[in-house]
């Protein structure tokens, strides 16, 4: 079966969606997005990715393309299409199409929207049985890193470097010597107190949906978690470290450029963080079904 998009209030096969050459998002990056985990047709933590969205495109000026209650029923319809029953949806929305120049096209421009769906295979059991490796990368990102823009060339940069260093993300660091976070997740380690940090929420990072819910995980198990900058240094030395995203999960990291963290096998807490994120993923589609 052919998958299906949606593109500007018209569903076609994903081989025959395209958007206009003059879109703004095309030309200049100008949007944002949101990539939400599925689980039996049931949007994961799909209020906060919608306060996400919201957010930033309020902070870049770009209006809601419809209603939230509308883009869910979009949403929800584009995953029944490609019939699956685990994946991700994503969306993008834009500032439109106009005459291509720099400033914001004249008033009443409507904002374009795209939503895709696809399933997601399993993570394979090598990555948790065995863990990951990331490499460190100097943070090059523009400073309203906590909106999620469609402006990722950075991004793609530490991605493909880590690619051709065989590692599976790139932490990013700041002119200071801090981590911020990966290419497209959120990176943790775990003290010698069994403490979670993580970057606090600031404009150097996207205050990503899967840290959020297992902030909350966390806390409610009575675990305490810091939100702090830590430095490369710290996070080599640390008992456990991991990231988090709306398609990694939570993936225990064994190693930061060359160094090994800990015995270079998954922590117990790290494992124990990730069965509680599947127990909730499961428990929400439950309920909701």
């Amino acid at each position: 079966m052919s998958r299906i998009a949606y593109v500007n209030g018209r569903y076609l096969p994903h081989g025959a969606a395209t958007v206009h050459i003059e879109d703004r998002g095309y030309q200049f990056a100008d949007g944002v997005y949101e990539v939400i985990a599925v689980r039996d047709g049931v949007l994961i933590d799909g209020d906060w990715h919608m306060e996400r969205l919201q957010r930033s495109l309020s902070e870049l000026r770009i209006a809601m393309p419809m209603s939230v209650a509308a883009l869910n029923i979009v949403l929800s319809e584009t995953v029944r299409r490609n019939r699956f029953s685990v994946g991700i949806v994503y969306l993008q929305v834009s500032r439109g199409v106009a005459r291509r120049d720099h400033p914001f096209p004249k008033d009443g421009t409507p904002p374009a929207l795209v939503v895709t769906a696809r399933r997601t295979p399993p993570t394979p059991a090598k990555i948790i049985d065995e863990g990951i490796a990331v490499i460190s990368q100097p943070d090059i990102r523009w400073d309203r890193c906590d909106i999620k823009a469609i402006a990722l060339l950075p991004n793609v940069l530490v991605k493909q470097a880590a690619r051709e260093q065989g590692a599976y993300e790139a932490w990013q660091v700041d002119a200071d010597g801090f981590v911020t976070e990966g290419g497209s997740t959120n990176a943790w380690i775990i003290n010698k107190e069994g403490h979670l940090v993580t970057r606090g929420v600031e404009n150097a990072i996207l205050n990503g949906i899967t840290r959020r819910r297992l902030i909350a995980l966390a806390q409610a198990q009575g675990i305490t978690v810091e939100e702090r900058a830590f430095t490369l240094a710290e996070a080599k030395t640390a008992r456990e470290a991991f990231l988090t995203s709306t398609t990694s999960f939570v993936t225990p990291v064994v190693r930061i450029d060359d160094t090994t963290i800990a015995n270079g096998r998954p922590g117990s807490q790290t494992l124990e963080l990730r069965q509680a994120y599947t127990d909730f993923m499961a428990d929400a589609s439950a309920k909701t079904a």
